[in-house]
C-alpha cells in the first residue's frame, strides 16, 4: 500500500485549493497606524472646517485683530483657508480608510499645511492651533513611519 492510498488523518493535511483571484495579505502592526491617521486626520480637517466657518461669520469671536496676525489678512480670508483645508483633509482621511494611495501622499502633505496654517493662526486662538498642530504631528507620523510595511 502507498502513502497516496491512505486516507488522510488529523495528521496529514490536504492543501487548499487556491484560486487566482484569491489573494493573502499580511498586514503588520503598522496597518493600525493608518487607520489611526485616517480618523485623525478626519477630525483634524472637521477641526479646520468648523475654525473656518467661525471665522466666516462671527470674526470678533478670536482673541486678537487681523492685524496681530503672523500674516496680516482679514478673517474672512483666514475662515476659507480653512474651511477648504478642513473639507479636503475630510476627503483625504475618507480615502485613507479605503486604502489609496493618492489619499496617502495627499494627508501627509494636508498635514505639513495644516501645521503651517496654523502656526500662523496661533495669535488668534492658541489653544485650538496647538492642539490641530498635535494632530498633524501625530498623522505625519503614523503616514511616514515604516511606509514599505503598510503599502496598500
Amino acid at each position: 500500500m502507498s502513502t497516496s492510498d491512505i486516507p488522510p488523518t488529523t495528521t496529514q493535511q490536504q492543501p487548499r485549493p487556491t484560486s487566482p483571484t484569491t489573494r493573502r495579505t499580511e498586514s503588520s502592526g503598522w496597518t493600525g497606524w493608518i487607520v489611526f491617521a485616517a480618523i485623525m486626520l478626519i477630525t483634524v480637517g472637521a477641526y479646520q472646517a468648523i475654525m473656518g466657518l467661525v471665522a466666516l461669520f462671527k470674526e470678533e469671536y478670536y482673541l486678537v485683530g487681523s492685524g496681530g496676525l503672523v500674516v496680516s489678512v482679514d478673517y474672512t480670508v483666514w475662515g476659507w483657508v480653512h474651511l477648504i483645508l478642513g473639507l479636503v483633509a475630510v476627503a483625504a482621511g475618507f480615502g485613507l480608510m479605503q486604502g489609496r494611495t493618492w489619499a496617502r501622499v495627499l494627508a501627509i502633505g494636508l498635514a505639513v499645511l495644516s501645521a503651517l496654517v496654523n502656526l500662523a493662526f496661533l495669535s488668534a486662538y492658541p489653544v485650538w492651533s496647538v492642539l490641530i498642530i498635535a494632530f498633524d504631528v501625530i498623522v505625519l507620523y503614523a503616514l511616514t513611519v515604516r511606509w514599505a510595511e503598510t503599502r496598500t
